[in-house]
């Protein structure tokens, strides 16, 4: 037996209206050993009324009944909102009934000339009862986990992109400021024209290290958040790609259903990050000499599209690409109803991110214009 049922008597109600019946089943519960309480009742109205006021571990209850039958019972059970297994015991049920009250989820039936086992099924059903209650208890609680786990996912993607729009006004306003007002001084000097050589070669030096260091931070900045994605999806994704082109040499084309694609700021956001991790991954293990980028809101759906002819990713570089950058992709596409896609073979890689939008946020239809 569970150990609920162990340390006290199995409450059991049993609605029956032969009181021979019930001394039948009263006598094999007290030869098989079964330490329990048993209750009889004969109509609905007392078996509501010992539902809603007394607690009960099992049901025991006859097919055939005076104007009404077991799974009517079944069902007033179902209406009050317990959750307890429900046995039907009958002399003669018949096939049909027992397969209908299994599919309307009667724990189990059994006939009364085998009255010998009902301690056995008893016990059977309050097992097989605990058992879906403690996984329904698992169930909810993994399922409450994911949720905070999806929110959790969410202030931490919503944090980071807000650190990264801090940081680079920061940049803007401190370090960018700073570095051109010193280049500014600099080349005042330079201009100086009784500048010796030899300083003049020193502060030819410097100002080229010093415009390095601006182009340095223009270009942290703008990986950190680009004012670019001010002028739209369209133009942001087409700057990423021609600053990856020249940075890495790999040719880039990109496609796009209009000049301008209208979507609301989040799913914009998802779109250039998810471009930008799928360029980022291209670089890291593609190998690739020619990428891909198509970018359409037909028929009312965001597609963003990064393809490479590439090696492919291996099944552990995949994984990894799953589990930490493009997952975290995964969650935010999930969060503006959209979904990711990945897939990876020896003739390259495709990230596929796909949105749903409004009809006041998409669904036009262009003709295909190529970067």
């Amino acid at each position: 037996m569970p150990d609920t049922t162990a340390s006290r008597p199995v409450r059991i109600l049993h609605l029956e209206d032969s009181r021979v019946d019930h001394a039948l089943v009263k006598f094999a519960l007290q030869k098989s050993g079964l330490n329990h309480d048993i209750l009889l009742v004969d109509t609905l109205d007392d078996f509501e009324r010992e539902l809603r006021e007394n607690r009960y571990d099992i049901v025991l209850a006859d097919y055939h009944l005076p104007g009404f039958s077991g799974l009517d019972a079944w069902d007033r059970l179902r209406e009050i909102g317990l959750d307890l297994p429900f046995v039907i015991l009958s002399g003669a049920i018949g096939e049909a009934a027992a397969v209908e009250a299994m599919h309307r989820g009667v724990s189990d039936y059994l006939l009364k000339d085998s009255m010998n086992r009902v301690a056995h099924v008893i016990q059977r059903a309050i097992e097989v009862s605990e058992t879906r209650r403690a996984k329904a208890r698992a169930d909810a609680e993994l399922a409450d986990s994911q949720r905070r786990l999806a929110e959790l996912a969410e202030h931490l993607q919503t944090s980071i992109e807000q650190e990264r729009a801090d940081i680079a006004r920061e940049i803007h306003d401190d370090i960018g400021g700073s570095l051109a007002a010193v280049k500014l001084d600099l080349a005042w000097i330079a201009r100086r024209p009784a500048l010796d050589p030899e300083v003049r070669q020193h502060m030819d030096t410097a100002l080229e290290m010093l415009q390095h260091a601006l182009g340095a931070s223009q270009r942290i900045m703008m990986n950190l958040r680009p004012p670019i994605l001010d002028q739209g999806l369209v133009a942001a994704v087409q700057w990423m790609a021609t600053g990856f082109e020249k940075r890495n040499g790999t040719r880039v084309t990109v496609r796009r259903s209009s000049d301008h694609i209208d979507v609301p700021h989040a799913v914009q956001l998802v779109a250039y990050r998810t471009a930008q991790e799928a360029l980022t991954n291209v670089a890291k293990h593609a190998r690739a000499s020619a990428v891909d980028i198509d970018l359409s809101d037909r028929e009312g759906v965001l597609t963003l599209e990064v393809s490479d002819n590439g090696q492919g990713l291996s099944a552990e570089a995949l994984r990894k690409a799953k589990s930490f950058g493009l997952l975290g992709l995964k969650e935010r596409a999930a969060k503006v109803g959209g979904w990711l896609d990945i897939s990876s073979s020896s003739r390259g890689t495709s990230v596929i991110l796909s949105v749903p939008l409004d009809d006041d946020d998409g669904n036009h239809h262009h003709r295909d214009e190529e970067q």
